[in-house]
């Protein structure tokens, strides 16, 4: 907790759409290029249905000053697969590495299917305040939390070594190239 931030996990439809509004504010095709290279930027698209599909398996991890939503991490299960297309192809690449002498694919993951932190807020630890709740909130159920992170967006990277996270293969994805990175639950 930290300056008023509750962090917890979605439990109403307001919740969602406040969601929504973070994520349109900073999708990639939103943001002019220079901030899209310090700020960072979200990349896979979602709609309300979506993200209520995806919540019905495993509720998102938020970040609330009052009632605004101002961080988020999308908890994405192998339940979900079919709905999403860039994170089918995340699903596809990940069951295919290997990862400490076993296949990916054999263990039991959940994917950060998007990670935001509303601009005001950034750089006061919010991320790592989202991933230690999300992981104790899920370190029971799966062994690893996966997501990959696109080359052209340092911030994010960044943030995601310093939670934890360790590279283990990259993915290309029709010419943008992403890094898989993995964190470490056993």
């Amino acid at each position: 907790r930290a300056m008023g931030i509750n962090v917890v996990r979605v439990s109403t439809d307001e919740e969602l759409v406040g969601i929504l509004s973070l994520h349109h504010k900073n999708l990639i095709h939103n943001l002019s290029e220079e901030e899209k290279q310090k700020e960072g930027y979200v990349t896979a698209e979602y709609n309300l249905d979506l993200l209520k599909k995806m919540h019905s398996f495993s509720p998102s991890v938020i970040a609330k000053d009052g009632d605004e939503v101002v961080g988020y991490v999308l908890v994405a299960t192998k339940e979900f697969y079919g709905n999403q297309p860039l994170l089918d192809d995340m699903f596809n690449c990940i069951d295919k590495i290997m990862y400490d002498g076993q296949l990916l694919g054999n263990s039991k993951y959940a994917i950060c299917g998007q990670l935001c932190v509303d601009k005001s807020y950034r750089g006061q630890g919010l991320v790592q305040l989202m991933y230690s709740f999300y992981q104790q909130e899920l370190k029971n159920d799966f062994q690893f939390c996966i997501t990959d992170v696109a080359r052209g967006n340092p911030r994010s990277l960044k943030a995601h070594l310093r939670t934890g996270f360790e590279i283990v293969s990259t993915i290309d994805y029709s010419g943008v190239v992403f890094d898989v990175v993995l964190w470490n639950w056993r």
